[in-house]
Formats: structure tokens, sequence, C-alpha cells
């Protein structure tokens, strides 16, 4: 049941990123993460950028918390990872961390609340965007369409191959024939020709 259960959440995965790059990001990061916003028939993209202070790592349940200070005033929200209204996550800074939860910046305030950059170089992306999925679909399609019409051409081919042997079969013999009357004409106007000779003599 498990198997089941992992399989299907991969899956669901592997779907919810084809469209989308989720890069790598740990605790100490700041990110800005575009999120899209419905009201009414409308809809519009809003980025929030803060401190990521927390991961779950919880396959398709994961989430992450960023917090920023908004007017003096600390605001925190919780972003599900494979969430469709999250439109695209950016890593602005890294940061130096010896901790998985920050909460302890809930209580800093000013300069206290600051955290060190550190450069881990360029890191591979969690979940890339994977362009060429759907055209290689397209390509194998198109291919097995051709395969498909190429099968009955290449049968045609033979019919076709068949039948000029059946014609050049029949043909032969009427050739044949043809070579054959045509001798005996020749023999009976050689045959006439002497008689003729035989009667002028």
């Amino acid at each position: 049941m498990s198997n089941l259960l992992e399989t299907f959440e991969k899956q669901q995965i592997e779907k919810l990123t084809s469209k989308k790059r989720v890069p790598a990001f740990r605790p100490g990061d700041t990110l800005k993460v575009t999120v899209r916003i419905t009201e009414g028939s409308k809809s519009r993209l809003q980025a929030f950028e803060g401190i990521c202070i927390a991961r779950k790592n919880n396959s398709v349940n994961s989430n992450f918390t960023v917090r920023k200070i908004s007017h003096g005033e600390g605001v925190e929200r919780v972003f599900p990872l494979f969430s469709p209204l999250v439109e695209k996550i950016e890593v602005v800074r890294k940061g130096d961390v010896r901790r998985a939860k920050l909460y302890y910046l809930r209580e800093l305030s000013g300069k206290k609340a600051r955290i060190a950059d550190k450069d881990r170089g360029d890191e591979a992306d969690q979940y890339e965007y994977i362009e060429e999925a759907d055209p290689v679909e397209e390509t194998k399609t198109a291919d097995t369409d051709t395969n498909v019409a190429e099968e009955p051409k290449a049968e045609e081919v033979e019919a076709k191959q068949v039948e000029k042997k059946a014609e050049e079969a029949e043909a032969k013999p009427a050739e044949e024939s043809k070579a054959e009357a045509a001798d005996e004409s020749s023999k009976e106007e050689e045959k006439a020709a002497e008689n003729k000779s035989d009667d002028n003599k």
C-alpha cells in the first residue's frame, strides 16, 4: 500500500514540477516567491520576499515558511512547495546558518536579526523545468505515424512487384506466340516464293 502511495505521489510531483523550476534553497536563504492571486474574474502576480526560516519535506505536502518585516511588523507565510499558485521561487541571497529552524528570529529585530551571506557556488535545481518533454513525445508520435504510414506503402510496393511479375509471365507466352506466328508467316512466304519460282520455270 505504501509503495502505491509513494509512486502516486512521485507522479503528482513530476506533473506539478514539469512546468516550473524549483531551485535548491535552505533555511537562512532570502527568497522571492511569486504567487498568483485571483480576485473575482481577474488574476495577478504578487511577490513576497523574505527569509526562509523553516522547511518541511513531506513529499507532496512539502512546504516552507518565509518571514519578512513589513511596516515594522513581522509577517510569516507558509507556502506549499508544489502548489500551482506558486508561480516562481527565486533565491536572492544565500545565508550562513547552523540551524534547520530559525524561529529565534521572531524575538530579534534590527541588526541582531541579520544573517551573514555564504557563497555556496552554483547549486543544481531541486526540480528542473524540462522543456524537451513535450517535443520528444510529439516526435515519437510523429515517428510512429510515419512508420504506420510506411507499412502499407511497403505492402503496396510488394503487391505491385507481384503484379509486374504476373504481367511479365503473361507477356512472355504472348511474345513467344507472336514470334512463332512470325516464323510461320515467314515460312509460308518462303514457300509461296518457291512455288512462284517453280511456276515461272
